[in-house]
């Protein structure tokens, strides 16, 4: 209890850390960093994407201004004679993956247009009027037909017509006699594969296979989780059909998906069939018991016959020795009978099933069976019943709760009087009262009579008929409403008399 107490503190103490140890809080956070972790890394690993691309082409262009200054002497020398034969001597200038080509934009020519003179490798004329247009479009062979000066990196892709991709890297300006030479740098995008020149960073095959591995995992570890959350909402509901009583139509293990809870899922069914047999247990003591004990009872009781027939009339100590027996034995008997009915509500609270209980019917049963037993005290047993009142909950567990209140009422009631029981429904609620015109009960008290073994009507009168009062009948009952998740409590009545509140939660009328 203390333990518990300790624990109920601390976790309104510290609700916040209390809760984000739950499983649903460490999903969200996880959820979190999921989602912040592709942002971060994505960031920083395209910058890096593009600082490496970025020293590539640098590279090229670098390798592009070394081979237009070397052309500078070839072209300063050529003239139209040898235009033809160029692109044999470009040969010894472009290297494995960079492509040469020459533009030359005629000195003294009425057009300002740049014509393409010569390329290493050889180049497809279609390919070359492609790049010749992006060129143009660009504007970059206006500007050099300006001026012709000034070198122009950049990175310029475009379609071959042929297939493939082209790169453009530098175009280098010359001015000679013949005119305004374009030496144009480039190099297909199909030499540096793993470079992926000319796609966005998201669209590379590294990222779509990382974004793909990274999926799969997050999908692995979510359904993971979500997996464990689900099974442990089916064990609750499982478990919560148990604590409520209700009949087993599966066991935890029929409920589980997650193999890693099989062996969790078969403890709790052990433990379960454990209850049962428990309850099954108590319920054979409670009867061996009230055997074992009941037959000395009936043996002492008949002894008592032949000795008060053989006591003379004048010895009236003896007499009153023997009553006084007498009296014991009865008051011994009914607690047996009350210990046995203990027991008996023990094992009912771990194993008798819930259902849907039309209350109203099985309160109007028991008044008349109960009716049935009064009439030799002098006292009526009525009732007023509001029709369509369900509870979920045992037939046995509340015949036991109004038996027991019924009994305790009718223990003070006083002769000719009557008791009343009283069902009616407050929202989702169904309120059983029962009503006595007895002595009542010391306001202090009022909350004490429920315990057990306390009886607070001891002082009072009761009826002749009645039994003993052990303090046993009102534990029982609050005992059974609880476990119905209702409540019970006790008020006085003016001028006299004590009124029993029951509050039982409505059933859905599917159940």
């Amino acid at each position: 209890m203390l333990v518990s107490a300790t624990a109920g503190y601390l976790r309104n103490k510290l609700g916040f850390v209390w809760r984000l140890r739950s499983l649903r809080a460490k999903t969200a956070v996880l959820a979190v960093i999921f989602a912040a972790v592709p942002l971060f890394l994505y960031a920083e690993f395209r910058k890096a994407y593009q600082d490496s691309q970025g020293l590539l082409l640098q590279s090229v262009r670098d390798q592009g201004r070394v081979i237009s200054q070397s052309l500078l002497p070839l072209l300063d020398n050529a003239d139209s004679a040898s235009l033809p034969g160029l692109g044999q001597q470009l040969e010894r200038f472009a290297g494995q993956l960079t492509t040469i080509k020459l533009l030359l934009a005629p000195a003294g020519a009425d057009s300002d247009g740049f014509y393409y003179i010569a390329s290493w490798p050889t180049v497809v004329s279609s390919n070359l009027e492609a790049e010749r247009q992006i060129l143009a479009r660009q504007g970059v062979l206006d500007r050099l037909a300006q001026s012709c000066r000034g070198e122009m990196p950049f990175s310029l892709i475009y379609d071959r017509p042929t297939g493939g991709a082209e790169i453009v890297t530098a175009v280098t300006p010359l001015s000679t006699a013949a005119g305004c030479w374009a030496v144009v740098a480039s190099f297909s995008a199909d030499a540096f594969p793993a470079a992926h020149l000319g796609q966005p960073y998201w669209a590379t095959p590294t990222v779509q296979i990382a974004a793909a591995i990274y999926l799969a995992m997050v999908i692995i570890t979510f359904s993971t989780l979500f997996g464990i959350g689900g099974g442990l909402r089916r064990f609750a509901r499982q478990a919560r059909q148990i604590r409520e009583q209700r009949r087993r139509t599966s066991s935890f293990a029929a409920r589980n998906e997650i193999p890693e809870l099989a062996e969790v899922a078969a403890e709790f069914d052990r433990m379960v069939d454990a209850l049962h047999r428990s309850a099954a247990a108590i319920r054979r003591a409670a009867e061996d018991n009230a055997h074992a004990f009941k037959t000395p009872i009936a043996v002492i009781r008949q002894s008592l016959e032949p000795l008060r027939r053989a006591l003379p009339p004048e010895n009236q100590r003896v007499r009153r020795a023997i009553d006084s027996i007498d009296r014991s034995l009865d008051r011994l008997d009914g607690l047996v009978a009350s210990a046995r009915r203990l027991d008996e509500a023990t094992a009912d609270l771990v194993a008798e099933p819930r259902r849907s209980i039309d209350l109203p019917r099985l309160l109007g049963k028991l008044i008349d069976s109960r009716s049935a037993l009064l009439p030799g005290r002098d006292i009526r047993l009525q009732g007023e019943l509001s029709p369509g009142i369900f509870v979920l909950g045992s037939e046995a567990m509340i015949e036991t709760v109004l038996e027991n209140l019924i009994d305790n009422a009718a223990s003070y009631a006083p002769a000719g009087s009557a008791i009343l029981v009283r069902l009616r429904q407050e929202r989702d609620t169904a309120h059983v009262e029962v009503i006595d015109t007895g002595p009542g009960v010391p306001p202090a008290q009022l909350d004490q009579i429920f315990d057990r073994y306390f009886s607070a009507r001891r002082g009072g009168k009761e009826n002749d008929a009645a039994p003993g009062s052990f303090g046993i009948g009102l534990s029982i009952a609050r005992r059974n409403v609880e476990a119905m998740h209702g409540t019970i409590e006790a008020e006085n009545r003016a001028p006299q008399g004590l009124t029993i509140h029951i509050r039982l939660p409505m059933a859905p009328r599917f159940t």
